[in-house]
């Protein structure tokens, strides 16, 4: 025991001597070493069975989700995804994590936040960062040229996590993309009309979405006289201007990325305009602009596109950005970006700032990096921010205090007397035969008051009584929790009778 003591003490003093070396801002390869040995002593130490020093906790930057918080989230999914089917969309799967190679080079700056795994029998994996680089991979190793699907899944990102913000490390993501060969901005325009259908449909407030076009960037830039290694990471730095200002940006842009003042300074003429279709004319104009190929070609597209959001009637709420840039590597024309203009502000809530709430674009040239031989199938597609969407809609229950309702169950059988078990049995597996979602309370002689309260509690809107007269005369007491009426039903229409009762629209919360 004595020996455990002293053990105990050397890893005390070893811990507060890595946290001094912390503090001092030791070199890594010091802190390094010290590390090692407080790890090999606290191995000597072992598990001390009389002393539990374990805390529970989930890792950092994840949640548990209570059942009222996944009642809200399932039903905001069933949202999403009726308007993907609704739109023609097939689902497919892919792997939760890919190999390294899949991933590396397609992200960016953000390409830091990747989790590595350890080798696994001699592949190199990575978890994936989205849902985009998988659903390529997917196209070039199958050889498709043409799907329209959706794909619900988490991803992982080795992110600084912001959990009232809606930022986490694992979280869900929920993509929608149209792969193939068609018209220009056909496709693109039907993104944009989906975002919309959703965004509008989860009544989480008024919305803008801000389009740009990587090409118009990437013709701005070289106008502007950015050098053309730079072009991503000033890219990068203009993705930026939604958080910070436009001084912060600049100031980034000289002092860490090493770029001209007076080059800034032009970059900065540009990125701080918006407007709509008129924007495009103007700029179709501009005397430097419209000497980049690349960003007239951007340009004729996005006004091809406003004509076709005019048709789906959602030109309103499509804001054309020049300072929207969309951070990623992979997009190659149109990019959007879904933005909450204002939080709800009803009575006891706090305004929730949760930044972007859907985003996407065009990549054509992604596939093509899987492809043996290059071949490149276009594709445009959208992410709906789900995480950010449940941060808003959980903190508006909270401040509500709306009741949700967990299960589904439409019916309680319950009984009137005692030793009426194999009754209730007997009618609750009638019911579910038919497809009924109904419960039984697990008590051989329930009192009925019991029985009635555990309906309030769990919301559920009707009970189906069974009693000696009933048995009798063949009947099942139907009650109704909320107006408590009561009314006979002849037991081979009660399937029916429930059905008609409970069949209620979908509601988010």
């Amino acid at each position: 025991m004595a020996d455990r003591a002293a053990l105990e003490e050397l890893v005390r003093l070893q811990g507060e001597h890595v946290r001094g070396l912390k503090q001092q801002k030791a070199s890594a390869e010091q802190i390094e070493e010290e590390v090692a040995k407080l790890l090999k002593l606290k191995a000597q130490l072992g598990h001390d069975e009389g002393k539990q020093k374990f805390v529970l906790k989930t890792p950092k930057g994840t949640r548990d989700y209570s059942p009222r918080q996944m009642a809200v989230r399932e039903k905001v999914f069933d949202v999403i995804i009726r308007c993907f089917k609704r739109h023609g969309a097939e689902v497919i799967d892919t792997p939760v994590f890919e190999l390294k190679e899949t991933l590396t080079g397609k992200y960016g700056e953000d390409s830091k936040l990747i989790y590595d795994l350890k080798d696994q029998g001699g592949e190199l994996l990575s978890l994936r960062y989205d849902l985009t680089v998988p659903f390529a991979r997917y196209l070039a190793m199958n050889k498709l040229t043409n799907i329209k699907r959706y794909h619900i899944a988490k991803v992982y990102r080795r992110d600084n996590p912001a959990m009232t913000r809606g930022r986490y490390r694992e979280f869900y993501q929920c993509d929608f993309d149209i792969a193939g060969q068609f018209d220009p901005m056909i496709p693109d325009a039907e993104c944009l009309k989906i975002m919309c259908e959703i965004l509008s449909s989860l009544q989480i407030g008024n919305f803008m979405i801000k389009v740009n076009d990587r090409r118009i960037l990437d013709g701005m830039f070289a106008v502007c006289g950015v050098p053309d290694s730079k072009f991503r990471t000033i890219c990068s730095s203009v993705d930026k201007l939604d958080k910070v200002s436009w001084e912060e940006v600049k100031n980034e842009m000289v002092g860490e990325k090493g770029l001209a003042p007076e080059v800034a300074d032009r970059i900065g003429d540009y990125v701080q305009q918006h407007g709509g279709v008129s924007l495009v004319e103007q700029l179709v104009q501009d005397p430097k602009l419209s000497q980049s190929k690349q960003a007239l070609e951007g340009l004729g597209d996005l006004k091809l596109l406003f004509e076709y959001l005019t048709l789906f009637g959602i030109d309103d709420k499509i804001s054309f950005d020049l300072s929207l840039a969309r951070g990623l590597d992979y997009y190659t024309g149109v990019i959007y970006e879904a933005v909450l203009l204002q939080m709800p502000t009803e009575a006891g809530e706090e305004p929730l700032g949760v930044g972007s709430i859907a985003a996407g674009g065009r990549y054509d040239g992604l596939v093509g990096m899987f492809d043996p031989k290059g071949r490149k199938v276009p594709c445009v597609g959208l992410s709906i921010g789900v995480e950010r969407i449940f941060s808003i809609v959980e903190q508006r229950l909270e401040a509500s205090e709306e009741k949700v309702r967990t299960t589904e169950t439409q019916v309680l059988v319950a009984s009137a007397q005692k030793k009426l078990l194999e009754e209730r049995l007997k009618l609750v597996s009638e019911l579910w035969d038919a497809g009924i979602k109904a419960e039984v309370l697990y008590k051989k002689n329930p009192k009925l008051l019991n029985q009635l309260q555990y309906c309030e509690e769990a919301g559920i809107p009707l009970v189906a009584i069974i009693g000696e007269q009933e048995l009798k005369d063949g009947v099942i007491k139907l009650r109704s929790v909320a107006s408590r009426e009561e009314v006979d039903v002849r037991r081979e229409d009660l399937v029916e009778e429930v059905r008609r009762r409970t069949s209620q629209p979908l509601s988010i919360c």
